[in-house]
């Protein structure tokens, strides 16, 4: 386990917009909730409640990665109309407790969903 600092630096703040989360034209995920992790050189990633999310459409997968500054992570596919997203969803379902405030929160990958912010 790594901790963040100067050489890599991590960041966690409420996101200020709504965030909007469509697949294939179907809704998945709709907040005001939502975290902003600005991770290091990397482009902030918007973190959103499970609650805010349409978990219906959702399925675990067997994929996992470790990341030395958060923990563990669990993917999830997306079942749309246009058919099933593979692993366009990842999850810290018990990060490491420096990233403790994204705990079961949902990150997708921007090149397989359209991620949208409006003003609150």
């Amino acid at each position: 386990m790594k901790t963040p600092g100067p050489d890599h630096p991590i960041t966690i703040t409420p996101t200020p917009n709504r965030v909007r989360v469509t697949a294939g034209g179907v809704v998945i995920a709709d907040t005001v909730r939502a975290l902003t992790l600005k991770e290091a050189s990397y482009p902030p990633v918007q973190y959103i409640p499970r609650e805010d999310a349409d978990m219906t459409r959702l399925v675990k997968t067997e994929r996992s990665t470790h990341c030395p500054y958060k923990g563990d992570a669990s993917y999830f596919s997306i079942k749309s109309d246009g058919g099933e997203i593979g692993n366009a969803i990842w999850s810290y379902e018990q990060p490491f407790p420096a990233m403790r405030e994204i705990a079961g929160y949902l990150a997708f990958y921007p090149d397989r969903v359209t991620i949208e912010q409006q003003p609150a």
